[in-house]
């Protein structure tokens, strides 16, 4: 749609009324204008992978556990609320409401670009409908990209009209950080760091009069001082004001323990490390410390030493339900999902009619220790027990008789799925099953034109009928349903990464590698997008260098995902780096028995020379994926005769 010559007139009149006072000079192009809106999305917040909040899930294994366990009476411990360090009322006058910044601030007048104008337009007009703070964020990540002192500033204003503490902070930090020379940027950074000072001592003395005056409640309160200062965006003054608040009381092991706490927040782990052995050495064993002190040491990379900790203490006190339940939980984090098991079966045989431990010791035998038999007599007699995860239960049995060649059984599982979070997955499953029994037309027919089925869902449903039709080697099919889709919603991100893979399937490489690239500049931190692309150029053997630095970048998003580990052995592999190849492959493979990574360990070993060892893990995962063809190739490759020249 073009503007008219009277809607264009308007128009300019606006930019120039809002650009002239910063001393920005607009430049258009000379065609005629188009509407090019600068409206943008706003996140919906839909999560799709998200698990339902439960209240009461009898879930130890913290499978679906929150994590939040206080429990202290509310009248005896230290109010968070009242000791906010960002709270609106501290926030210091607005220097800068008399007026704008100076001439000697200012660069002089620059032509702005059509994006930076109508991002800048943008911000102004949520001004005008008094949203300042989206106003302040929009502009600082302009004159991030900018570099312009005025935009900064303007910044600034926006951020002093939302009564925002730490986005006053973040802008004037910017604008100091983009207009050193300017006097008002410094002052008014000395002026807010003047009055975070004051505003730490006036909590500081409101916290000390609270822990004086409740002795009977002092150690509940030594714990509770980290949540007082929970919003403080200055985690070293938070620290100092722990420090010297706690210095009356180092006999209890709560002060050190607080202590610890501030200094992991200060990002000091060895400060906290030392605190929380401090508060041991006075009470031995005393979960608080140390659940921190283990935390510190998974963090450090120390994980044998944080499992020893929990060892030792469990040794000393066998029967501590709350120790060993933690010490489980720890291990299900570190993906150490066997020993896990052994710590919950010990806690199962003291109490063998707990719902939550029965759920918890068949859901890591079904899902991560891929052993079904142990699981599926545990699950039913949780799912008898009442518990609250029923249909979660109710879909893991179903997929236990669907492994099983039981088809029919599995769907009466599928089917008895309450109306609620399960449904799709239960109706996905159902489909799966269908056509694992050859009745392919049935089973994409349940995915089409679910009733009642929102946008999300539907998505959901064809992604999987592109799948199915995958796996019944109708790949040509599975794409062109896929990209149908994707002209209806060209940029959204799980379309594109599912096309780009189908495409590639089919041959159509240039598709793959465009999409792919295009879903990196729309979503930068997507990091199977890195790893497919650069899984892609290494297994074809090209651009083996730019293969290297795609994957290593995803790396540096999910350092421990198998499927990443396992694209970084194999480029390393493809370069003839078969010591360096090893580490990676074997990492990937214990965090996820798939049989394609399997295959490319089974090869790299081979490689080595170290055959028996490669057979190993090829016949087992032979054995537990008999149908996968690339694992088959591998194997018949490898264990073909060779030749002799």
């Amino acid at each position: 749609m073009k503007h008219s010559p009277a809607s264009t007139f308007a128009f300019l009149s606006v930019v120039l009324a809002l650009c002239l006072p910063l001393g920005i000079t607009p430049t258009f192009a000379a065609d005629d204008a188009t509407d090019t809106s600068p409206a943008r999305p706003a996140d919906d917040g839909v999560d799709e992978q998200a698990e339902p909040d439960d209240e009461d899930t009898d879930d130890p294994g913290g499978l679906h556990n929150d994590g939040d366990t206080d429990t202290d009476n509310e009248d005896e411990s230290v109010d968070p609320e009242s000791a906010d360090p960002d709270d609106d009322d501290d926030i210091i006058a607005d220097p800068l409401s008399q007026g704008a910044a100076t001439e000697t601030d200012l660069p002089p007048a620059q032509a702005l670009d059509e994006k930076t104008l109508f991002n800048f337009l943008y911000a102004e007009i949520a001004g005008a409908r008094e949203q300042p703070a989206l106003s302040a964020r929009t502009l600082m990540e302009l004159a991030r990209e900018t570099r312009d002192p005025r935009i900064a500033f303007r910044a600034v204003q926006y951020a002093f009209a939302a009564k925002d503490a730490q986005l006053i902070t973040n802008t004037a930090r910017l604008w100091r950080e983009i207009a050193p020379n300017s006097p008002k940027a410094r002052e008014l950074m000395e002026n807010i760091s003047a009055g975070r000072d004051s505003v730490f001592a006036r909590i500081q003395i409101i916290l000390a009069r609270a822990l004086a005056q409740k002795p009977e409640a002092l150690p509940a309160n030594l714990i509770s001082l980290n949540a007082a200062l929970t919003k403080a965006d200055d985690k070293e003054a938070a620290q100092k004001v722990i420090q010297q608040l706690t210095e009356p009381y180092l006999t209890y092991p709560e002060a050190h323990f607080a202590r610890a706490q501030a200094a992991a927040l200060a990002k000091r782990p060895m400060e906290a490390l030392a605190a929380a052995d401090r508060a041991l050495a006075l009470r031995p064993d005393w979960l608080p410390a140390l659940l921190i002190k283990a935390q510190l040491l998974y963090e450090a990379e120390a994980a044998p030493q944080a499992r020893q900790l929990f060892v030792d203490a469990i040794a000393r006190q066998p029967n501590n339900r709350d120790l060993r339940l933690a010490y489980a939980r720890s291990l299900i984090a570190t993906r150490q999902f066997a020993a896990a098991r052994e710590q919950f079966n010990t806690l199962l045989a003291a109490a063998p009619a707990d719902r939550g431990l029965l759920y918890t010791v068949g859901m890591l035998s079904a899902a991560e220790l891929d052993d079904p038999a142990t699981a599926e007599p545990l699950l039913k007699e949780a799912l008898a027990a009442g518990h609250p995860q029923a249909d979660a239960i109710r879909i893991e049995l179903g997929k236990i008789a669907s492994a099983r060649g039981k088809q029919a059984e599995a769907r009466k599982w599928f089917n008895a799925v309450s109306p609620g979070h399960f449904t799709a997955t239960a109706r996905i499953r159902s489909a799966q099953s269908l056509a694992k029994e050859g009745k392919l037309k049935q089973a994409r027919a349940l995915l089409q034109k679910v009733p009642n089925a929102d946008t999300d869902t539907q998505r959901r449903y064809l992604l999987a009928e592109s799948q199915l039709l995958l796996e019944a080697k109708r790949p040509s099919e599975a794409y062109a349903l896929v990209d149908r889709a994707l002209t209806k919603e060209p940029d959204h991100q799980d379309l594109l990464y599912e096309s780009a893979m189908l495409a590639e399937r089919t041959g159509l490489h240039g598709v793959m590698e465009a999409r792919l690239r295009k879903l990196i500049a729309l979503a930068p931190d997507f990091a199977h997008a890195y790893n497919a692309l650069g899984y892609s150029f290494a297994d074809r053997g090209i651009r083996l260098d730019e293969a290297e630095t795609l994957i290593d970048r995803a790396l540096e998003l999910l350092p421990k995902d198998p499927f990443i580990l396992d694209s970084a052995g194999w480029i390393r592999f493809k370069r003839g780096d078969l010591p360096g190849a090893l580490p990676k492959l074997e990492e990937a493979y214990a965090t996820r028995s798939d049989p394609e990574i399997a295959a490319h360990l089974g090869e790299v070993l081979w490689r080595l020379n170290r055959n028996d060892e490669a057979r190993r893990i090829l016949d087992g995962a032979l054995a537990a994926h008999p149908d996968n063809d690339f694992l088959k190739i591998t194997v018949r490759r490898l264990y073909a005769p060779q030749k002799k020249r």
